[in-house]
């Protein structure tokens, strides 16, 4: 009978209707028993008046029953993510109405709390991705709780699966990160190295993590790459230190010819006028050689810039060419350009594409046979050759050649042909001027644009240099 009313009604099973009317049921039907036992009130009226207590009770119980159904419905809905309608429950009681309110007043504030929380975390992750050094979250295992996009770019996608015993192999490291996960630090600054992925000299900062921050994080790790402040250090010391070699010969000629003017050949006016000329020749050869090491490492700072202005390399050529008309005229030599059709604009520093197609030419000049052409060809390239000590772009490429009719260069040469300082003793004999840097500039600014640079001497046809430069900066 109580369980075709429960479902007549509309009452849930497990809310415990029947058993609730019957619980509460139970301390009049045990009097009426009582009573009609001790023929204190007849039988008949005792089962009567039990039936009416039990109408009474389903009576009462059922209005707070259904809405308890009704409110716990409406709370489970909540928790699912889903917005029912207030307006669709009939509450009649006041406390089941105050009830829902109550609900829906926290139901806001933790919705509005988890908003502003999630809000926070989305700025919070950008700025962190934004920052160009690596910073990492651990807890008190060492296991990585989470890391910006510079950790991930330097330490691999599957960052936070790993300890960080795991991740950076030096055990300075890991002693200073224990010492702060142990509280035996608030803080560890060190400078490390490691080997891989490559030899790098880093710069780390470890720091507790305050009591009150969120979910199991207890220390923060900031890393930064001092790799290029050394090479950069690097190559400010071996700038001072070829600059002080290669000056200190012609310095020694010239306040050797000045002592000598001054005791010596002080009256020699033919002596004077020798050593005037050769001491003009040092002061030229040390300011093309300062201006030559000057521009070295400019392009060295700019190492790991990528270009990124578009570059007409025909344009180029032809301004080189009209530049160097007149000093290959002298030798009887003509400049020639040739080119495809339709090349593309590439994506170069264009003064230093200027200046390497220029050194080559300039060089075409100074080493090629009097009374020669000059040929720089222009031409696209599906691929450019891999070099074997730096890397090159992919996709296609513009390969600009310059020839001269000059004497065969022997492989031991050539090997050796972009060293700095370094020039062929053919070269010295001959008394031809140089400073053994044009090459060595040529071979940084190819490695900045990604390219590379090949070489072909043979007797018949001179010497022939090409460039391969990419299109596009793709590694």
């Amino acid at each position: 009978m109580f369980e075709r009313a429960r479902k007549a009604l509309g009452i849930e099973k497990n809310s415990k209707f029947v058993e609730k009317v019957l619980f509460l049921s139970f301390p009049t039907a045990l009097v009426f028993v009582i009573l009609a036992a001790f023929r204190m009130v007849d039988p008949m009226l005792a089962v009567i008046s039990l039936g009416a207590v039990v109408m009474f009770n389903i009576a009462f119980l059922f209005p707070l029953t259904f809405e308890l159904q009704q409110i716990k419905k409406y709370i489970s809905s909540l928790s699912d993510g889903e917005t029912p309608e207030e307006k669709e429950m009939a509450l009649s009681e006041k406390e089941a109405r105050d009830i829902v309110e109550a609900v829906n007043a926290m139901h806001r504030f933790w919705a509005q709390k988890t908003d502003r929380l999630e809000a926070q975390t989305i700025s919070d992750t950008a700025v962190l991705d934004s920052l160009p050094d690596p910073i990492m979250v651990i807890d008190r295992a060492g296991n990585i709780l989470g890391a910006n996009l510079a950790a991930r770019g330097s330490f691999g996608k599957n960052i936070t699966d790993k300890n960080i015993d795991q991740l950076i192999k030096s055990n300075n490291f890991i002693n200073a990160v224990n010492r702060v996960l142990k509280k035996e630090s608030q803080s560890e600054n060190l400078i490390f190295y490691i080997g891989e992925p490559f030899n790098q000299k880093l710069y780390a900062h470890i720091k507790q993590l305050p009591w009150l921050s969120k979910g199991k994080a207890v220390a923060v790790i900031s890393i930064y790459d001092l790799t290029k402040s050394m090479k950069i250090e690097k190559m400010q010391s071996d700038f001072v230190a070829n600059a002080s070699h290669e000056l200190r010969t012609p310095l020694s000629i010239i306040s050797g010819f000045i002592e000598t003017l001054q005791t010596t050949a002080k009256d020699d006016g033919e002596a004077r006028e020798k050593f005037l000329q050769i001491m003009g020749e040092q002061a030229e050869y040390m300011s093309a050689l300062i201006e030559n090491l000057l521009s070295l490492s400019k392009i060295e700072m700019k190492q790991d810039q990528k270009p990124e202005e578009k570059t007409d390399v025909l344009e180029i050529a032809e301004e080189v060419a009209q530049a160097l008309s007149p000093k290959a005229a002298d030798r009887e030599m003509n400049i020639r350009i040739l080119s495809e059709d339709n090349l593309p604009e590439i994506t170069a520093d264009r003064s230093q594409i200027k200046q390497i197609i220029q050194n080559l030419a300039d060089n075409a000049i100074k080493y090629g046979l009097a009374s020669t052409d000059i040929t720089l060809r222009i031409k696209n390239a599906e691929k450019i050759p891999p070099s074997k000590s730096f890397k090159t772009a992919s996709g296609p490429a513009i390969a600009i050649s310059v020839n001269n009719k000059g004497p065969k260069i022997s492989p031991e040469n050539l090997a050796r042909l972009t060293e700095r300082f370094y020039r062929m003793q053919e070269h010295k004999d001959l008394n031809i001027k140089g400073t053994g840097l044009g090459l060595a500039i040529a071979k940084h600014i190819i490695i900045r644009h990604m390219g590379n640079l090949t070489v072909n001497s043979n007797g018949y046809n001179g010497t022939t240099f090409t460039i391969y430069l990419p299109v596009n900066q793709e590694a």
